[in-house]
């Protein structure tokens, strides 16, 4: 199956670190070599970088290496196809637009003859059941509220929403409005919180460490969301199964 990657914080900051060792995991260290793609928030906007090559050996993942951009939500994904052909349209994450605001979607898993049809806003462009569930969990809360709603309700009908598509097999994804993120697990999921005091930390799939002390300020806050831990010397907390939470400002909110 494939692997999800997050970041939610409360100051732009960069995914470099986390995402060198993630990409490694496209084609080199492990074996989600159908394609992957990387979306930022920033502001109302969304630099979305998509390639269906692997992530280890991506001249596009190499940009985003490059380019260091800030941003404080970020949702990357590293394909390994269950459905649909390997090619741009079925290569993740996904973007549309909600209530005047950017959605995005990546989900780790398989859906099992899960379709729906008659919807009047959202259609999916490839042939992946990822986003046929997306498509599906947007044209719900559009149908339900016309205009947007609190986050609890959207939580609330997320969490419903995701309860019923998971009766359809495995259902981990990450979805972000660019104001906070959601993290589904319905298998295999694990988040990290770094706040002060900063440590070093040090990646599993490749040789390379970070002290975060020396590249943030006391008052930042940093989650980072995986499929599986990225470092070796860390505390990553596993999601509970069948589980939805949601992340504002680099912490875990319960609503």
């Amino acid at each position: 199956m494939c692997q999800l990657l997050s970041m939610n914080c409360n100051t732009p900051t960069d995914i470099v670190f986390s995402f060198e060792g993630f990409r490694r995991r496209g084609g080199l260290t492990d074996e989600h070599a159908d394609g992957f793609g990387i979306a930022f928030f920033e502001g109302k906007g969304v630099r979305l970088f998509r390639d269906d090559k692997p992530s280890a050996h991506s001249p596009v993942a190499d940009l985003v290496r490059q380019y260091q951009i800030k941003s404080t939500n970020v949702i990357a994904h590293i394909r390994k196809a269950t459905q649909g052909q390997v090619n741009l349209a079925n290569t993740h994450p996904f973007e549309r637009e909600l209530w005047g605001q950017y959605w995005v979607f990546a989900h780790n898993g398989n859906l099992e003859n899960f379709h729906f049809s008659h919807a009047e806003y959202f259609n999916p462009v490839g042939e992946t059941d990822s986003e046929q569930a997306f498509c599906f969990i947007l044209e719900q809360l559009r149908q339900k509220y016309p205009t947007r709603p609190n986050n609890q309700a959207i939580f609330q009908e997320v969490k419903m929403l995701s309860e019923k598509i998971r009766a359809y097999g495995t259902f981990n994804f990450i979805l972000s409005n660019g104001d906070w993120m959601m993290a589904h697990c319905s298998t295999n999921l694990h988040y990290i919180v770094r706040k002060a005091p900063f440590g070093e930390a040090h990646l599993i799939d490749e040789d390379m460490s970070i002290d975060f002390n020396k590249e943030t300020t006391p008052n930042d806050q940093v989650a980072v969301i995986a499929t599986l831990p990225l470092t070796l010397n860390e505390t990553w907390t596993p999601f509970a199964k069948n589980t939805l939470l949601l992340f504002q400002n680099g912490q875990p909110i319960h609503l």
